[in-house]
């Protein structure tokens, strides 16, 4: 699949150059007509600007096939890693808590290593209930602007 991308992508960059160099040269008799020289350029850069959106429309969309390709993997009811939960120390390092099958493990995350810091004897129990705790200012703010379900109830 790799390959195909590359050989049209290669082909889609090619394209607008190959056009280019098909242009026949101009005699000295049309070079002095200046209308047709302006149009032979206006022309040229009519096709280069096409040629450039082309290329651009087609990596957005090699792009965008990409990743829908990537996304078309295993679901999520294959998966048999689970992260838990996770926290930042500081700005490069982080705690995750990761599930893998019954057993939970306490990984140590920072630039260039993962350390495995802890196994769990017990799993924690983590609540899976529809409402989330929601920050305090989050809350004020619902107040304020009167959108506060649990008051209205």
């Amino acid at each position: 699949m790799k390959k195909v991308l590359g050989f049209v992508l290669g082909l889609a960059l090619a394209l607008p150059f190959s056009v280019l160099a098909a242009e026949p040269v101009t005699t000295a008799a049309t070079a002095a007509a200046t209308p047709a020289v302006s149009s032979g350029v206006a022309g040229q850069l009519t096709q280069l600007v096409f040629g450039l959106v082309l290329v651009l429309g087609l990596i957005f969309f090699l792009a965008w096939l990409l990743r829908r390709v990537q996304q078309a993997g295993p679901a999520g009811k294959g998966q048999v890693i689970e992260l838990i939960g996770s926290r930042a120390l500081g700005p490069r390092d982080r705690l995750m808590l990761v599930q893998v099958g019954n057993e939970q493990i306490l990984l140590g995350l920072s630039p260039g290593t993962i350390t495995a810091l802890h196994v769990l004897k017990e799993p924690v129990q983590v609540p899976s209930g529809p409402e989330k705790a929601t920050p305090e200012f989050a809350q004020h703010l619902l107040r304020m602007l009167g959108k506060d379900h649990k008051d209205k109830k």
